[in-house]
């Protein structure tokens, strides 16, 4: 029995990354049409084409998306989106859940995947981990597109979760950037990614529930950039406390 579901897994995810490139096929002209537009306009049409993508994908492969707020969201203000990230499902959720003007913070190694990484040089503000210059240009341009009004989503955890714990240690930049350009954190918890597509385990997809929950915003108002640890382990704490809760 164990070797048929094995079978049926392996089927289901060859299944469902052949769906993944076929869907990306659609997004990919939208991806190269922004290089013609303005910061705005161009995020709203890849991320408009990005989430079309992510809804009939997530359709085909029997991912059940639910969406949760705890408090007011308010759709028109720039936020600092912080997420977990314990899945390689984290990006496809995210272009999910985002209804607003948004730019992310990525891997820039990610650029180098065929076909996808059209897409993500498109919409990603891509940074070299290793690089202090590209750390410090890529912050830089989230400062610009903070200024225009477009929110912008970073996974604090700086990668994937890899410890036997809720979150990872956070790092600063997202925090001290919220600290000097005044912005509120709104963080999100994606409670499920991690068991549709284990991080150890790509063939071993599975279909069922996608749930994102939106915590209420963090008023940055009185913090300095003394306080960025202050402030990074307030939103640790609020966000490990709720996917603790959701996860029981």
């Amino acid at each position: 029995m164990k070797g048929l579901i094995r079978i049926l897994q392996i089927l289901y995810t060859v299944y469902a990354m052949l769906m993944f490139s076929l869907l990306m096929l659609f997004v990919i002209p939208f991806a190269l049409i922004t290089a013609l537009l303005d910061n705005r306009k161009g995020g709203i049409l890849i991320y408009g084409a990005c989430k079309v993508w992510a809804i009939l994908w997530y359709t085909l492969l029997g991912f059940r998306y639910k969406e949760s707020y705890l408090g007011t969201h308010d759709k028109k203000k720039p936020y600092i989106f912080v997420a977990n990230h314990s899945s390689y499902l984290d990006i496809p959720q995210l272009m999910r859940c985002m209804h607003q003007p948004v730019r992310v913070l990525g891997k820039a190694e990610l650029s180098k995947i065929p076909l996808f990484g059209i897409i993500y040089r498109a919409a990603v503000v891509s940074v070299h981990r290793d690089s202090i210059q590209s750390k410090v240009a890529s912050m830089l341009r989230l400062r610009k597109v903070l200024k225009e009004g477009i929110s912008i989503f970073i996974f604090p955890e700086g990668g994937f979760n890899e410890t036997q714990q809720p979150l990872a240690r956070f790092y600063d930049g997202a925090f001290k950037m919220a600290i000097e350009t005044q912005t509120a954190i709104k963080p999100i918890l994606f409670l499920d990614t991690a068991n549709r597509i284990p991080q150890k385990s790509l063939f071993r997809m599975s279909p069922g529930k996608c749930r994102t929950l939106y915590l209420p915003e963090i008023d940055i108002t009185g913090y300095d950039l003394k306080q960025v640890a202050a402030l990074k382990e307030k939103v640790f704490t609020e966000m490990e406390k709720a996917l603790i809760n959701y996860k029981k």
